[in-house]
């Protein structure tokens, strides 16, 4: 099995992952440890995975799912405005050290691109060729991928596969459709600040909670067509806390696409989605040739449970 993590700005999640079926053991999870030195940050981990491995001892490799600025060569993290006490570490080394496994069976991955690979294998983008991962929360991930595989080059994909700082608006696109977005819409509504979950929540009978997830539904529809018509995708997923109140801004996204003529969806795996985007990476960087026939069984399971 390997040892799948997503770390996240709030949680990092942990579960045991079987290449030959894809399927997604048990996930646990911790607070993400934002403020702590890396010795107590590596720790926190080694915690979650005796948690997570039980009794198992039958591990070959360790996938992580994480944010940029990361270099997911060599392991080392950049991630300052949510892990500053991990800048210029080598989480590589570190994991190697304190999970006991070699450094070449560690393998590292950007969390959007592990959303979006989750969801081709066994969610809201199976069978689709040309496909493109948005996640929507604190911050916005972005992946694209062609006949299942990440791309981060090539016609219609920006610099790394990234639109999150992609200049627009007089800011950048994560000005204009993440937390921050709906929050400032909402309070210039009311005169009062409040979280997204509670803005939602408030979205079946509220006038002013309806207005600010439907114009960050326009300015996402507007988003989506400045960085993706180009690529042409057939299918966009929708991930991330924001994408859980869709009803509310959905509507008025596909509005905004105008002629873009691409399919919208939610996503399906929801938090398991990254992990398992993890395992088929690792499987991918690892045993290549057996990823086809993998995709076959998870797509032949998905029928059997429909």
């Amino acid at each position: 099995m390997i040892m799948v993590f997503d770390v996240g700005g709030s949680h990092i999640a942990a579960a045991l992952f079987r290449p030959d079926s894809i399927e997604l053991g048990p996930s646990h999870q911790i607070p993400a440890p934002v403020e702590e030195a890396p010795d107590k940050f590596f720790e926190s981990l080694a915690s979650l995975a005796r948690e997570t491995l039980g009794t198992s001892d039958a591990l070959v490799g360790i996938a992580v799912a994480i944010p940029n600025p990361f270099d997911y060569e060599q392991g080392i993290s950049y991630i300052h405005h949510k892990y500053p006490l991990l800048d210029g570490t080598n989480l590589r080394e570190g994991l190697s050290t304190h999970l006991k496994c070699e450094p070449h069976c560690i393998h590292f991955l950007n969390d959007a691109a592990a959303f979006l690979l989750g969801e081709l294998y066994d969610g809201a983008a199976r069978g689709v060729s040309r496909a493109v991962g948005i996640t929507l929360g604190t911050g916005v991930g972005s992946a694209f991928a062609v006949d299942d595989k990440i791309v981060v080059h090539g016609p219609g994909v920006p610099p790394d596969g990234r639109i999150w700082n992609l200049p627009y608006g007089g800011g950048i696109v994560e000005d204009a459709i993440s937390t921050k977005a709906i929050q400032s819409r909402y309070e210039q509504l009311t005169g009062t600040w409040a979280e997204v979950r509670e803005i939602a929540c408030l979205g079946r009978d509220d006038p002013n909670a309806q207005e600010a997830f439907a114009g960050f539904g326009r300015e996402l529809g507007r988003v989506l067509r400045y960085t993706c018509l180009a690529f042409a995708p057939e299918r966009i997923v929708l991930g991330g806390g924001i994408s859980q109140a869709a009803t509310l801004f959905q509507p008025a996204t596909q509005e905004a696409l105008g002629d873009f003529r691409v399919t919208l969806a939610r996503a399906e795996l929801l938090d398991s989605a990254a992990l398992i985007g993890a395992g088929i990476s690792w499987m991918q960087s690892n045993t290549p040739e057996k990823v086809a026939l993998r995709r076959s069984l998870g797509a032949l399971r998905h029928a059997e449970r429909n």
